[in-house]
């Protein structure tokens, strides 16, 4: 299997869990994997063949227009299904980093979706 990924892509969307946090947007950093035959994409040079990565970027920047999450798990698990269902990903893995904890580094959940 062949893989596209998209490392840190950086967001600024309202998530959390008290809603003093959802007020203010934050940074977050975005991962997402996604598993794909590359074999025609490679023949025929053609890009309807693969993923469009750039596409699926926007996507994602624009998911926070006047929307906000409670969890940072909902939002890893959108994105993974929306890379499968309207992207094609034969299973795309999301990684979501939060900047909340002061003493972290940062938080992370991940998650994968696969076609069924």
């Amino acid at each position: 299997m062949d893989t596209i990924t998209i490392e840190d892509l950086e967001v600024s969307f309202r998530v959390g869990v008290p809603a003093e946090e959802r007020t203010e947007s934050q940074r977050l950093l975005i991962t997402v994997v996604l598993q794909h035959d590359f074999a025609l994409a490679a023949r025929t040079d053609d890009i309807s063949a693969t993923i469009d990565y750039f596409a699926v970027t926007q996507r994602i920047l624009a998911m926070g227009e006047g929307r906000e999450w409670r969890l940072i798990e909902t939002l890893a698990v959108e994105i993974a299904e929306f890379a499968v269902a309207d992207f094609g990903a034969r299973e795309a893995t999301v990684m979501v980093k939060k900047f909340i904890i002061p003493e972290a580094r940062w938080v992370a959940v991940e998650t994968t979706r696969a076609r069924d």
